[in-house]
């Protein structure tokens, strides 16, 4: 008689791959957002953010640097890639699932039977050999439980991958902003020191004035207090350089090389203009919401499985193989030995736990479609307010720089006042703690306008490359 056993094989690899699925089409959510973004938001032309290297974005080399080594060594990066890593090999380890676990076995055993055991009436020793190839419980996808909970461990893996994606993203822009905020509290702090240097020759000039008896001691004080107040200026943002030092340092994933280029705020390159597109663009660009959409297809294919669970199951033990008592037999003609063991399970009463796993399957679709939903609210939202933002930042920026300048010229027209004995200290003081205020607002609405840049960048689904696409 023909052994079945590789038949059985056959044949149950064919109806597994053959099995359908009980999933629900997917059908991707209308996107809950307008069609354009809001008037008003500026317009600029040029490629793509997603198409745009980071490093064609941002040009400081010094930017450059920090951003490639945060890349290879930042931490929380380096948990997201292995998390990449960990989900390919739980996809792995459902798929598997889908094709029958074969596998080889030997065995020999040597017993003695007592003699009121023996069929003889005497004791013996006897030997048992044998050798086959066969798989265990393999089930029979008829259904498609199995390839359900396979295209929802691949979806979860997907989503993974995008979400390392987005931390690859957010890394880059988090490492540009806390490096310019760097540079800005560079410029706070060479702006100190120069205040420290006028107002301390203000007092110079206060304190010979006062000894000579041509002005009063409110003034000499006056510029005395001027003189503490811009040291202890000068010491804050001193500390709070060193700060958002070992802040990059972290983001870096270690210390920055000594030899890095630093460009004062002023002195950096523009970032590019970037042109927006449309919503919908998002959709294909932004790494987040592409992991929300793979969560969602996750979930839908979830209730594949819990379908399926209401349905018979079918499974299979099988082999074939030799046995003979004497090892030197094993493989002769006649001891040829096989086995087929089908088993079918058909859910009866199971105390409503199918049904719930379904419901709770259908409830975790609708969660991941808010979820989904959300993500694309949130990427309107950042670009929206991006390109709202840039166009009043550019009038800001203008009309800041036109203040110092004002605010400069009035400070010179004081001193000079003062210095010809026309006007008293106060106004002198006035000016100067104006100006300070307005080349300290300058300072940080150039850093706003760099955010902004960045901010835009990164919502809009740049900085995963490096260089930008030819």
């Amino acid at each position: 008689m023909r052994s079945p056993g590789l038949a059985t094989l056959v044949a149950a690899s064919a109806l597994a791959v053959s099995g359908c699925t009980l999933a629900p089409r997917y059908q991707r959510p209308a996107a809950p957002v307008a069609a354009e973004f809001p008037a008003g938001a500026g317009a600029a032309t040029g490629p793509a953010a997603s198409d745009l290297g980071w490093r064609d974005v941002f040009q400081d080399p010094g930017l450059q640097a920090v951003i490639d080594q945060a890349l290879r060594e930042n931490r929380d990066l380096r948990v997201a890639a292995l998390n990449v890593e960990l989900a390919r090999a739980q996809y792995g380890i459902q798929r598997s699932y889908l094709l029958p676990t074969v596998g080889a076995t030997g065995s020999g055993s040597r017993a003695r039977t007592a003699k009121d055991l023996s069929f003889t009436g005497e004791p013996s020793v006897g030997n048992t050999f044998s050798a086959g190839v066969g798989l265990t419980s393999f089930e029979i996808d008829l259904f498609g439980r199995v390839r359900s909970l396979r295209n929802q461990a691949l979806e979860q893996y997907l989503s993974t991958e995008e979400a390392h994606r987005s931390a690859h993203l957010a890394l880059v822009s988090e490492v540009a902003v806390q490096y310019l905020a760097s540079r800005a509290l560079q410029s706070q702090v060479a702006l100190a020191e120069q205040t420290l240097q006028t107002v301390q020759q203000s007092y110079d000039l206060a304190k010979r004035t006062f000894e000579a008896g041509r002005t009063s001691e409110l003034d000499f004080r006056t510029a005395e207090a001027q003189v503490e107040t811009a040291r202890v200026n000068l010491s804050a943002y001193q500390q709070q350089l060193a700060q958002a030092e070992n802040a990059l340092v972290l983001l870096a994933g270690g210390p920055l090389p000594k030899d890095l280029p630093t460009a004062p705020l002023e002195s950096q390159p523009p970032v590019a203009e970037l042109p927006a597109g449309l919503p919908s663009d998002l959709l294909q660009r932004r790494p987040d919401i592409l992991s929300a959409e793979h969560q969602l297809k996750a979930a839908n294919a979830s209730i594949g499985a819990a379908r399926a669970a209401f349905f018979p199951s079918i499974s299979l033990t099988a082999s074939v193989g030799t046995a003979s008592t004497e090892l030197s037999n094993l493989f002769t003609a006649g001891s040829g030995t096989w086995a087929f063991s089908p088993r079918i399970d058909l859910p009866i009463f199971t105390g409503g736990r199918n049904k719930a796993n379904l419901d709770a399957a259908n409830v975790r679709k609708q969660i991941e479609i808010a979820s989904y939903e959300k993500a694309i609210q949130v990427a309107f939202r950042e670009v929206a307010d991006a390109l709202v933002a840039r166009g009043r930042l550019d009038e800001q920026l203008e009309a800041q720089t036109r203040r110092v300048q004002a605010e400069q010229r009035r400070y010179d027209i004081s001193e000079l006042r003062y210095r010809k004995g026309v006007d008293s200290y106060l106004n002198v003081l006035t000016a100067q703690r104006d100006l300070y205020g307005a080349q300290q607002q300058l300072i940080q609405t150039r850093l706003t306008r760099f955010s902004n840049s960045i901010g835009l960048y990164r919502a809009l689904g740049g900085g995963w490359l490096e260089h930008g696409k030819s």
